[in-house]
């Protein structure tokens, strides 16, 4: 009997400090930031909706490392989870890149954010085949190209040095595709090379390109998303696991909650950022029908080169499914 109740005892001693353990979370955008103060608010109402079961620990600001390194650390147990973007999304499940392949939403934003938000149930259960648990997916924004030179149409931009991100298959199939000079770097180190002339041109959203600077190194930005970037807040199965199910459906509730705070958010802050560049005199460049068609003509080539190695025939006949929507 006393046995048994020294195994109760040490099992329950378990499973408490299993739930006080702190889940660990690596994420680039720096403390203070808009984005980082709905993030705090959401761990924190996780925390006290749990009654302290659940706490999550977000390292701010890249102080983990970049997003490689995050989750290079998750693989390895140190860390138990990552806010990220989706090129290191696409390295757990490929599938989430397809609403990421260029000059597939051109300016339609609302149409983008729809698609995706239709896609995440689809993307969620990918996410758990690879052994994660996606508490938000969301939206970053349209992705733009500035530029310290100007340029008058899609042709002109092969001309430029394009910083391209590093280890990316879906940057990288566009830089081939429309044969483009690319620079890969690091991100850090976009805007020192924007300042010496070793890269005339880089792409981001509207909030990226202001948080990172770059409005300050720019004359030009490209009016024609090349498009659209999603980033998704996840953690590992094996944290997940340990959460007790009441605790699970607390914070999948908030977590619901706080991913329509962070597209909002970030859709407001996006149109804020192009509102201050333009008071900047940074020109906006429009382009016409004629290389609208011509990108969709890229488009369809990027996506023969990724189907099947980045995404899914599944997940690319679901977007298509999506797009055809009215």
């Amino acid at each position: 009997m006393m046995k048994k109740s020294l195994l109760t005892l040490w099992l329950l001693v378990s499973t408490l400090n299993a739930f006080a353990a702190p889940i660990k979370v690596g994420v680039l955008v720096p403390e203070g930031t808009g984005w980082a103060k709905i993030v705090k608010k959401m761990t924190s109402e996780i925390k006290e909706a749990t009654k302290g079961n659940v706490e999550i620990k977000v390292y701010y600001g890249g102080s983990q490392g970049d997003e490689q390194d995050v989750l290079r650390k998750i693989r390895i147990g140190q860390l138990q989870g990552g806010i990220f973007t989706g090129k290191t999304l696409g390295d757990i499940n490929g599938d989430v890149r397809v609403v990421e392949v260029p000059f597939t939403f051109n300016n339609n934003r609302e149409k983008a954010l729809k698609t995706l938000q239709n896609l995440t149930p689809f993307f969620n259960l990918n996410f758990e085949k690879n052994k994660f648990k996606s508490l938000a997916t969301f939206e970053i924004g349209q992705i733009y190209l500035v530029s310290q030179k100007r340029v008058q149409d899609l042709n002109a931009i092969k001309n430029l040095k394009i910083w391209s991100w590093e280890g990316d298959p879906v940057v990288n199939t566009m830089f081939d595709s429309m044969k483009l000079i690319g620079v890969p770097l690091a991100l850090p180190d976009v805007l020192s090379s924007l300042t010496t002339g070793v890269i005339d041109a880089a792409y981001a959203p509207g909030i990226g390109i202001i948080s990172l600077q770059w409005n300050t190194k720019i004359k030009y930005v490209v009016d024609f998303p090349i498009s659209y970037s999603i980033g998704a807040f996840v953690v590992t199965a094996d944290a997940w696991s340990k959460i007790a199910l009441n605790d699970q459906k607390a914070i999948s509730v908030i977590s619901k909650k706080y991913e329509a705070e962070i597209n909002s958010t970030n859709a407001k802050d996006n149109d804020e950022a192009f509102k201050s560049m333009k008071a900047q005199n940074i020109e906006f460049i429009k382009f016409n029908e004629a290389d609208i068609k011509v990108a969709q003509g890229y488009r369809a080539e990027i996506i023969k080169n990724l189907k099947g190695k980045v995404f899914s025939e599944d997940a690319f006949k679901k977007l298509e499914a999506e797009l055809a929507r009215k």
